[in-house]
């Protein structure tokens, strides 16, 4: 199986033992506390799960700077997005050397971590807008990552960090939410040597479930990972439990039995385009996959980003020897009337537009709000159920 990255084994840095995990829940009521950002959380639950070896916690606004910059650390480390705390006001911390970060996302804040404070470094408004334009590619506002991540705060609170639960995600997803050693567990269990990872933030439709057949076909791969996020999104997008029902109902009627694993992560989308694909395929490397399947406008928002750009980063910007892990570069997939089936666009150039099944991402909400099926050229008709029972009861 692919090793992780930057090291040779994982390194999760989840506080496995009970006992001394009770005795660090224990410290961190004494301690000075802070409560974290939904985003240093989610940072915190993805470092804890081993997804961003071997990242030992939070950088310093040197190596964040460096890595906004030029996809690395000060240490030489290949990495496309800083992994912060960023706070608003530092104050109850000022002077401490090992703090509890609180969850904002879980009922009475337990601690989600304890944090050795290296330092506290204020962020310049200079340093702060190159930051989001290196990660965005924009610094304006009307980009909901950007718009986070301004509004974080200016003070990076930096050092290593020790994890003790992972949020809300457990909880809620049992049987979904997965640590990226026990992706790699199964794996082996399963005699799964070469996977392909397939991340999604939406239900899957018919050109989702053909293009992780094809992809699945194309590399040799024993099977595929699909990879959802299961932390917060923008305003409009499906919620994961609904996104899980989908999927898992899609999987159960149209894959062959053994050919796929149904997971989830516990991190906040940021909808960074490029930089993000990048991130997305550190962490299925971590996770144990070969291969990312990396599509039109992946991890993107709006009109910020090209179609391709997504893929076109690891052409341009990622050293060949920075990953391991492989991209599966894909075309937009629309079922073909000429054809009968779902083909890559690209794959069919005596098509018009008028020979392709597409429909805006618009136009199928209102479908489905209105308790009208998508065409099933377009959609499952089983998952069409779902989500038109979700678009009706939320126009309720």
């Amino acid at each position: 199986m692919i090793k992780p990255h930057g090291s040779e084994i994982l390194n999760p840095l989840f506080v496995a033992d009970e006992t001394a995990r009770s005795q660090l829940i224990q410290e961190a009521r004494e301690l000075p506390q802070i409560t974290a950002s939904s985003a240093a959380a989610a940072n915190a639950v993805m470092l804890g799960a081993g997804y961003f070896n071997p990242l030992t916690g939070y950088m310093n606004k040197a190596d964040a700077l460096s890595v906004a910059r030029n996809m690395r650390t000060t240490d030489g480390l290949f990495w496309p997005i800083p992994i912060v705390n960023i706070v608003a006001d530092p104050e109850a911390i000022r002077g401490a050397a090992r703090i509890a970060l609180n969850d904002p996302n879980v009922e009475g804040k337990p601690a989600i971590a304890v944090q050795d404070v290296e330092g506290i470094e204020e962020i310049s408004d200079a340093e702060m807008t190159e930051m989001v334009t290196k990660i965005f590619g924009t610094d304006s506002e009307e980009h909901p990552g950007v718009a986070t991540f301004k509004g974080l705060g200016r003070y990076i609170v930096h050092g290593p960090i020790q994890v003790l639960n992972f949020s809300y995600f457990e909880h809620d997803f049992p049987d979904t939410f997965r640590t990226a050693p026990s992706i790699r567990e199964e794996f082996a269990e399963r005699g799964w040597d070469k996977v392909v990872a397939f991340q999604t933030r939406n239900p899957m439709h018919r050109a989702h479930e053909e293009l992780c057949k094809m992809a699945l076909e194309a590399t040799g791969a024993d099977g595929i990972l699909i990879h959802m996020l299961l932390g917060k999104l923008k305003a409009g997008d499906v919620p994961a439990r609904v996104r899980n029902d989908a999927i898992r109902t899609m999987v159960d009627h149209y894959f062959p039995p053994n050919t796929v694993m149904i997971t989830g992560y516990g991190f906040d989308m940021m909808y960074a385009g490029p930089r993000e694909a990048v991130l997305h395929a550190v962490f299925r490397q971590n996770a144990g996959c070969s291969y990312l399947i990396v599509g039109r406008d992946h991890a993107g928002v709006g009109d910020f980003y090209g179609a391709f750009d997504s893929q076109t980063i690891f052409d341009e910007k990622v050293p060949d020897d920075a990953l391991e892990i492989e991209i599966f570069k894909a075309d937009h997939t629309a079922f073909s009337k000429k054809l009968g089936k779902v083909v890559m666009m690209s794959d069919a150039p005596d098509h018009t537009k008028e020979d392709f099944v597409i429909l805006s991402g618009t136009k199928v909400r209102e479908m489905l709000g209105e308790g009208v099926a998508p065409p099933p050229e377009f959609s499952r008709p089983e998952v069409a159920d779902i989500l038109m029972a979700y678009y009706q009861t939320k126009s309720a």
